[in-house]
């Protein structure tokens, strides 16, 4: 028998391709469909909104590529040039806009001044979704969160991992233990992205990866676009140092919130695991990544300062879009996703304080 041509194969049973919103997510959709090259009116890249639906959709849809692919689309297209010439011109679009949005911040800023207002709890929590999470937040609330997040946390620590090879000693080592946690430890059932899929499942929403594409608005996919971004350009290895830096610094304290929301609200165990297993977790990672990973990729390229400052400021700068967006559309009553989640099958678990 004949071997198969390596570079043929299609993804079986991949997430599922999500609709076109716009021009160039339209094209891109329908090109992975048809295996032909994408079809777009010559510049359109320049004339989308860098934040919008359609651009950040085509930029995820073709980041996606070099994760889990999509269902029935051949693995070969992952380094299509036609499609990584568009995914170039996406991505510069996008990088101007974080750049322009982050130009009072001044291209030489320290490491220590990019970090310094994250290692301080905030006296005033009232901007703080996961503040409200906790306080306040109901179960369809954290369904919502929840699915939304669902684009990152099911992909968790992927985009990371491609810092170890651009890594040498200290940063690398240190790197490679805390994705060594992030990745079970040996034990798959540990795996952080397998903690979030059964926390999924005790919220009564689908944990098949990719499951709420459709329904991610753009401030969500921005903020998974921007760790693959980083993660894919090896001359932005500063900038996902700084963006896994800033990730860890501030998961411990927004965790433990979370954790005493899904508890306060009787989300289920494995719901509020996920979190408690964070806030410990992320705590000595947090020393890590900034002792070791930082510090040791300083004291070998010490250019890259500025660089990992700007992964610190982009994350935050798109986590707070995301934030924003959120709270607006639950203060105005409506979902903060695309299209609303449907009603949570099965019998709804006593929150804390009501069980009799």
């Amino acid at each position: 028998m004949t071997p198969p041509s390596p570079g043929t194969t299609a993804t079986a049973a991949g997430p599922r391709l999500a609709e076109g919103r716009g021009p160039l997510s339209a094209a891109v959709a329908e090109a992975l469909r048809s295996g032909g090259p994408p079809a777009y009116a010559t510049g359109s890249v320049l004339k989308a909104d860098p934040w919008g639906e359609d651009l950040q959709l085509a930029l995820y849809l073709l980041y996606e590529l070099h994760y889990r692919g999509f269902d029935g689309v051949e693995d070969e297209r992952e380094w299509d040039p036609v499609l990584l010439r568009l995914r170039q011109d996406l991505e510069t679009r996008f990088l101007h806009a974080l750049r322009t949005e982050l130009s009072d911040a001044p291209r030489s800023r320290s490491v220590e001044e990019a970090f310094a207002p994250l290692l301080v709890e905030p006296v005033d929590l009232s901007g703080s979704l996961s503040h409200r999470l906790e306080t306040e937040g109901e179960l369809w609330q954290l369904r919502e969160y929840a699915a939304l997040r669902s684009l990152y946390h099911l992909k968790e620590a992927d985009p990371h991992a491609w810092a170890i090879p651009r890594l040498t000693g200290r940063a690398k080592a240190a790197m490679a233990a805390i994705e060594y946690d992030e990745f079970g430890a040996g034990r798959a059932d540990r795996i952080h992205a397998e903690l979030f899929a059964d926390l999924m499942t005790d919220l009564g929403l689908d944990r098949t990866y990719g499951r709420y594409l459709d329904r991610a608005p753009a401030p969500l996919l921005a903020t998974v676009n921007l760790m693959s971004l980083f993660g894919l350009h090896r001359a932005l290895r500063g900038a996902l140092v700084g963006h896994f830096a800033c990730v860890e610094v501030t998961s411990s304290p927004g965790s433990r919130r979370l954790a005493k929301a899904m508890r306060r609200c009787g989300a289920g165990p494995a719901a509020e695991h996920f979190y408690a297993e964070h806030v410990e977790a992320d705590a000595v990672h947090e020393q890590v990544v900034r002792h070791e990973v930082i510090a040791g990729l300083l004291a070998d390229e010490p250019g890259l300062e500025a660089d990992i400052a700007f992964g610190c400021a982009a994350t935050v700068l798109l986590e707070d879009r995301l934030a924003t967006h959120i709270r607006e559309a639950w203060d105005q009553g409506r979902s903060a996703l695309r299209s609303p989640l449907p009603a949570q099958a099965g019998p709804a678990i006593e929150p804390q304080g009501r069980r009799t």
